[in-house]
Parts: structure tokens; C-alpha cells; sequence
């Protein structure tokens, strides 16, 4: 039996599932399982693992023992062994969701080059690329036997236009050190996009399509012919919209006054100013900005858009509505108003009908269809990968797409021959 195992660690998260790779139909790798494990941090974590071909055999447990992601990997092995009486020789092949790859635009076996490169990338991403690497490790250690193989994020936006991808700094020292737009979420576009393609009966290179995955960290992507031609996020995940705990897009001067020692906040006196370091300015925008620092919380899905201003869930709510828009009218002026749909994806992006409605009632004048509330607001409940919820009166359709970042990178790994002779 060949085996896949498919992983996708977050900040503080950690979710894996494994599929079969049939060889007569590598195309389509068959989930067996899934199981997600939370709250890594903050002991005790709690862990899921669920069987497809058993709905209502599923395991959920708090356990003490887990307090990184390399132990929340053991854990799911010995779970895997205990209750699914897996053999572990025949997981032949582990695919990490690394955010961002740098130079590397397709999937990499992870050897003692690979991983020290993708290891040079952590102040890049700082929520995703170190945890990865955890992972990894536990992985090549417990499971000697496996191939590990890094498929990136930012692989998807290779092809972003000179123009787009180039910042207006001294080119020297931008190519020196590689300091351009690399875009992320690749692997959710990528699926994306297929599954939009199927589901329109369009060939994915065909189409154009405006997506956003929303989740606890967000972003935006203009797809033309299939190709990502801009995106939201830029050099690290830092930039375009606010996530929980990411800032998003904001002046780049800001951080200097934010940490000055000045009464006024804004003073160039150097007797009062402070020195920045940039492990500091990453922290405050990475981990201590965002829904966190607007809330207080990281769990924000704001409900009501007309409630009073004051309210700060509504402020938040404002805030990513404004963004999204900014963002949307630009891309849709990119594809030169050519857009065959407009795509939500995500944790928030998929069980926010506020969010959407709200979205669609201010992208109706570009042409898109309106908002069907009934379907809106049962998106959950449908059936399938892709839920239309417009009304059928625009050429331009509004969908939602359950994306699954697992499942692209089985599919892209049990596709890949060279793997598997």
C-alpha cells in the first residue's frame, strides 16, 4: 500500500491527513483520515482524529504530553498506530506545507541543503516556516524510511510580473537579497482554482478569477488564465490584509513612532528616539497587532457592519471590509473586468455569511451577481467543494470554495512519477 501523509502546521495548530495513492488514478489520492491537534502552546492541546470511511468513529482527547509540534506529530503516530492500525512502513511519502520557499518554486525532498535554506527563511514567516521545520524533523527522525518534501506556498505567484513583484528600492541590494513580493496561501489558490475550473467546466487556464482565503491570516490573489498575475501579501505574510495578530498593510514609517520614547509619539530628536530592532518590529506587527490588538481576541467573526462605531468587533469588522474592497477593485481593474467569479475561502472566508453579504452588496456594481441569503447562509450545509451563492442575475458568479491545502499537496505529490519509480 503507498501511503501519503499530508501536513500543515500552523502557529500554534497542527493538521495531517493521510490518503492512499492509487497509481492506476494518481490524480485523485483518497482521504483515509484526518486529525487536528490545537492550542500546542496552551496545554492542555486538544486532539481530533476522525475516519472517513467510519463517520461516526472519531477520537477527541485534551492531552498534557503535547507542548510543541514535534510532540503533537509523535502523538498523531502513536494514535495512528493504536487506533487505525496503520503500518508505518507503508506512509511512503510526508508533504510539509512550508509558507515560503524563497527561490524554490516547485516541491523540494527535504536533504540537509534543502532544509538549511528553508531554515534561513524563518524570519519570513515566523508564524508558519519554524514550525514547519519542527515537523520536519520529528519526521525524518520517527519515520527514517519516508521522503519528506517541502510543496511552498509562495510557489504559486513564481510568475508574478516584474512590476508586481519589484519594490522602488536600489535594485542592487533588493536582488542581492532577494527582497521582492513572493506571495503566499499558494496551495488553497491552487486548489482554488482547480476547483472553480471543474466546477464552471472551464480548463483551469482559462480562467479568471478574484479569490480570497480569510482566515486567521488573509489574503487576496488576481488569477488570469490560471496564472497568478498579483496578490495581497508581498515579501513575508506581513503585508496586504489584517489577520489575528498581523497588521497587514500599514506605512512603513509607522513602526519608528509607535516605539518612540516622545511624549507626542512623533519627535526625530534623536536624544528621545529609540532604536528599532527588527525582531522587535516583526513581533509587534506579526504577533501583537491585528484582530488581537483592535479586540482582544484572536477569534473575531464580527456579525453586524451597522452596529455602533465605538463597538470594536464592528471596527474590525470596518476595517477587513475596507481592505478586501481596496484590493478587489484592483484586481478586478488587472483583469480589465474580465472575472468569472469571485471566490471566498478560508476558515472566516467559509463561515462568514456577514463577511460575504457585505462584500457582495459593494462588488455588485462591477457586475458580479447578488447575494442569494438562503444560500448564503446555508453554505455549510451544501454538498461539494464549491457553493454558488449569488442570485444568477451577473455574468460574474460569487462562490465559495471549502479549499483544502492537504488534499493539493497529496494530489501534486502522488501525481509527481519521479517520486514514486
Amino acid at each position: 500500500m503507498s501511503l501519503v501523509l499530508a501536513v500543515n502546521a500552523g502557529s500554534s495548530s497542527l493538521k495531517i491527513s493521510l490518503f492512499r495513492r492509487s497509481a492506476g488514478n494518481p490524480a485523485n489520492p483518497v482521504l483515509l483520515l484526518s486529525s487536528s491537534i490545537s492550542s500546542i502552546f496552551a496545554p492542555p492541546a486538544k486532539f481530533k482524529f476522525s475516519f472517513v470511511a467510519l463517520q461516526h468513529r472519531s477520537l477527541n482527547e485534551k492531552v498534557d504530553s503535547i507542548h510543541d509540534h514535534a510532540s503533537a506529530f509523535t502523538h498523531f503516530l502513536d494514535r495512528l498506530k493504536e487506533e487505525a492500525s496503520v503500518d508505518l512502513m507503508d506512509i511512503k511519502h510526508i508533504a510539509h506545507r512550508v509558507v515560503h520557499g524563497g527561490d524554490y518554486t516547485s516541491p523540494v525532498i527535504i536533504s540537509e541543503e534543502s532544509y538549511h535554506y528553508i531554515k534561513r527563511l524563518t524570519d519570513l514567516a515566523p508564524l508558519h516556516n519554524g514550525s514547519a521545520l519542527s515537523v520536519i524533523e520529528s519526521a525524518i527522525r520517527t519515520l527514517p524510511h519516508a521522503k519528506s518534501i517541502a510543496f511552498f506556498d509562495s510557489a504559486f505567484h513564481k510568475g508574478l510580473p516584474a512590476h508586481v513583484a519589484t519594490y522602488a528600492i536600489n535594485q542592487q541590494v533588493a536582488q542581492e537579497r532577494g527582497l521582492k513580493k513572493y506571495g503566499f496561501h499558494g496551495l488553497s489558490y491552487a486548489f482554488i482554482l482547480r476547483a472553480v475550473a471543474a466546477h464552471l467546466n472551464k480548463a483551469p487556464d482559462t480562467l479568471n478569477i478574484i479569490a480570497l482565503h480569510i482566515g486567521s491570516g488573509a489574503s487576496m490573489c488576481a488569477i488570469r488564465n490560471g496564472q497568478s498575475i498579483d496578490t495581497s501579501m508581498g515579501l513575508t505574510p506581513l503585508s496586504g490584509l489584517p489577520g489575528a495578530t498581523r497588521a497587514g498593510d500599514i506605512d512603513a514609517s509607522l513602526i519608528f513612532h509607535y516605539t518612540s520614547r516622545s511624549p507626542a509619539g512623533m519627535s526625530h530628536d534623536p536624544s528621545i528616539s529609540k532604536d528599532v530592532k527588527v525582531t522587535e518590529a516583526e513581533d509587534i506587527l506579526n504577533f501583537k497587532s491585528g484582530w488581537k490588538a483592535l479586540t482582544g481576541t484572536i477569534r473575531v467573526l464580527p456579525s453586524d457592519p451597522m452596529c455602533r462605531t465605538a463597538d470594536p468587533n464592528t471596527l474590525a469588522f470596518r476595517i477587513m471590509l475596507d481592505r478586501i474592497l481596496h484590493f478587489a477593485g484592483a484586481y478586478h481593474l488587472a483583469l480589465h473586468g474580465d472575472v468569472d467569479a469571485l471566490v471566498f475561502a478560508g476558515g472566516v472566508g467559509e463561515r462568514s455569511a456577514e463577511l460575504r453579504r457585505a462584500v457582495g452588496e459593494s462588488v455588485g456594481c462591477l457586475g458580479f451577481a447578488g447575494i442569494d441569503e438562503r444560500k448564503n447562509n446555508q453554505v455549510n450545509d451544501e454538498e461539494g467543494v464549491i457553493v454558488d451563492i449569488g442570485r444568477g442575475d451577473g455574468k460574474k458568479r460569487m462562490l465559495v470554495c471549502h479549499t483544502d491545502e492537504q488534499l493539493e499537496m497529496a494530489r501534486e505529490c502522488s501525481l509527481a512519477n519521479e517520486l514514486w519509480d
